[in-house]
């Protein structure tokens, strides 16, 4: 496939391959977009809040600016949420852990070297 059909769409889908890519025009298991992604750190700046905005009162604890790729985020929140023995998401680069776990999480967090903050309430 030439660039200028990725760039004007391109193959979404192929009967002998499946799902393709529509970035790089590799098949969705070979795409590699994602693993190219920049990493935004922002101000450096870890930060931990509380919010119970559109959760019926239920408070998450939302962890944002962790300066890492996509598969290792994804293993922090795993190993986040298994040391506060609850569930959560990633949404946007932004880890939410079930409950009001701030400080745990804020010593947890400072141990891996980055600059941690609580903001909000």
């Amino acid at each position: 496939m030439s660039r200028k059909n990725r760039e004007s769409g391109g193959l979404v889908f192929s009967t002998e391959f499946g799902k393709m890519c529509p970035g790089c025009g590799e098949t969705v298991d070979q795409c590699c977009c994602k693993d190219n992604e920049e990493i935004d750190t922002g101000d450096g700046v870890v930060r931990v809040s509380r919010e119970t905005k559109g959760r019926k009162g239920k408070g998450v604890t939302l962890i944002t600016g962790v300066p890492l790729a996509a598969k290792e985020l994804k293993d922090l929140a795993k190993k986040l949420k298994q040391k506060c023995g609850v569930g959560g998401s990633i949404k946007n680069r932004v880890i939410e852990i079930q409950g009001d776990h701030r400080d745990l999480l804020v010593e947890e967090l400072k141990k891996h070297g980055w600059t941690v903050k609580k903001s909000g309430g």
